[in-house]
This record gives C-alpha cells, structure tokens and sequence, in this order.
C-alpha cells in the first residue's frame, strides 16, 4: 500500500503528527485510524462474500481483481484456449525485419532464399524490387532561376 514511501517521508510524516495532535493523543489517534481501518476491511470482505453467495455457485471462482480491465485482458491473453501463446511464439520481429531489409537491399536471406528459389521455379522467373534510376525528359524547358 504505502511501497513508494521513502523514510524521509515517513519520518516528516511522524514529526507533522507529534506536532498536529501532539504526543500525548498520538497513540489515542493510531489507535482510532488502524481500528477505522479494520472496519473497513471487515466491511469490504463481507460485502465481497454476499456478492459471491448472490452470484451463485457459477461463480465460486470470480474475483474481484479481474474487474480491472488490464488484469481482464492478461487473463484472456493468457488463456490457452485461443492459441494466442502459439501465435506470440511464432512470430519472431527480429527475424521478419531481417527478411524485409534484405529484400530491400536485394540480398537474399538463408529462410527466403529457399522460399524465393521455389517461388522463382513457379512463377518463372525472380522479381527485381531494386528501383531503377529515372530517364530525365528532354522536353522540360531548363530552369531559369533569375526568372522565378
């Protein structure tokens, strides 16, 4: 609860109390304020039970966590049934832009290579991705700077 505390917080936060309620009712006040506490841990364990009777026996495993919408998602990525792991797995970022920048500088890489030599058999020939230089038009009037 309290994990981004550092102990000079906790200190000035003990030295603010002794002078707010001052040392003769602070341990009046702990008392009070962990007893509140108490309360309302009590309170929120029982109120979490009748939802859980009320629910139903369906629902003997819902847990209040999962209202939260990161954790909800986590749990369905996670969840075997999809295949969502096999997917995850099997797809490697590193080794796809290796194939992509190889492609673009017209280098053949070692999983394409064999792909494109099948590929080039059937289609009849490799296709050439380098881009060719532009042939300038001789129709274009030269540029004049002195008049623009």
């Amino acid at each position: 609860m309290f994990n981004d505390i550092g102990p000079l917080e906790l200190v000035t936060l003990v030295v603010l109390a002794v002078l707010v309620f001052g040392p003769d009712k602070l341990p009046k006040v702990i008392q009070d304020v962990t007893r509140t506490i108490r309360k309302i841990r009590e309170f929120s364990e029982s109120a979490k039970e009748d939802i859980r009777q009320e629910l139903g026996p369906e629902f003997k495993d819902f847990e209040f966590e999962d209202l939260n919408p990161k954790t909800f998602i986590r749990k369905q990525l996670d969840n075997d049934d999809l295949g969502l792991k096999e997917i995850r797995n099997g797809f490697d970022l590193k080794k796809e832009m290796a194939e992509v920048t190889d492609a673009v500088h017209g280098r053949e890489s070692e999983s394409s290579a064999a792909g494109s030599s099948s590929a080039a058999g059937a289609s009849g020939g490799a296709i050439d991705m380098t881009k060719k230089p532009e042939k300038p038009e001789e129709d274009r009037p030269p540029f004049d700077a002195d008049a623009t």
